[in-house]
């Protein structure tokens, strides 16, 4: 997913990857802290992505699995439909923090989600299945945008779980989600104990970035509704790096 009506390159395929895989083991260059997924268009590659994080963990156990899966958004899927499953049965019982937004907790927990409730029990659903914390990056309840995390220390233990109101920006950005995911990957490996701290400087930081990418367009003259917006991220290091944290987490 580009987001660009047109784009050039060759697409890797699971193949490719291995191999890629094989030169860096045979280099000695395997042992991983963390791994992030976003997109990813066939099952083949999926299965792939499997097998890496299996070959990761046999280096390195402690091995954070950070997964974004990327199915689709305002009820429409964007990858075929058949990944939801792999997604289901293969992928979240190995994550160790998933991050899919309303659409994607839906088709992944069969739940439809129309109240915080319903939120985080989707939540509760995606624990039991495996990743220790997760985190809806995008929940339109009432016309309230909001973020829910939920962080389950231990299995069979109540996980601890919070919500972020996030403000409505009238733009579309493109690669805001791949973002968001880094974000709190990085947060999270400073605070592994504490995912409302994390999420309220990702949160923080992503919404700084928006409102300078939205300025620097109307600056330039440019109507910021008019088209997909290239997000500043080269601009905004330093929300990246020491974010104000202006939106806090609420404990439910």
């Amino acid at each position: 997913m580009a987001g660009y009506p047109s784009f050039k390159g060759q697409v890797l395929n699971g193949q490719q990857l291995w191999d890629l895989i094989e030169g860096l083991e045979a280099n000695d260059l395997l042992y991983y802290t963390h791994l992030l997924t976003g997109y990813i268009g066939s099952v083949s590659f999926l299965d792939s992505i499997l097998e890496v994080v299996k070959k990761l963990r046999s280096i390195n156990p402690k091995l954070t699995y950070v997964c974004d899966p990327v199915l689709g958004d305002e009820g429409k899927l964007y990858v075929p439909p058949e990944l939801v499953a792999v997604y289901r049965e293969k992928v979240i019982p190995v994550a160790t923090m998933l991050t899919p937004n309303q659409f994607e907790a839906e088709q992944l927990t069969g739940l439809r989600i129309v109240s915080e409730r319903d939120g985080r029990e989707a939540c509760n659903i995606i624990h039991a299945a495996g990743p220790s914390k997760v985190v809806l990056t995008s929940i339109n309840i009432d016309g309230v945008l909001l973020l829910i995390g939920s962080y389950q220390k231990e299995k069979g233990v109540s996980p601890e779980q919070f919500k972020i109101v996030i403000p409505k920006i009238p733009a579309y950005f493109t690669g805001t989600g791949d973002l968001m995911t880094a974000l709190l990957l990085g947060w999270s490996n400073k605070y592994p104990d504490d995912l409302s701290r994390a999420a309220e400087l990702a949160v923080s930081s992503l919404q700084a970035l928006l409102q300078r990418t939205v300025a620097d367009y109307q600056k330039a003259g440019y109507d910021p509704q008019s088209s997909s917006l290239e997000i500043r991220l080269i601009q905004s290091q330093d929300d990246i790096r020491h974010p104000q944290v202006t939106y806090k987490a609420e404990k439910y």
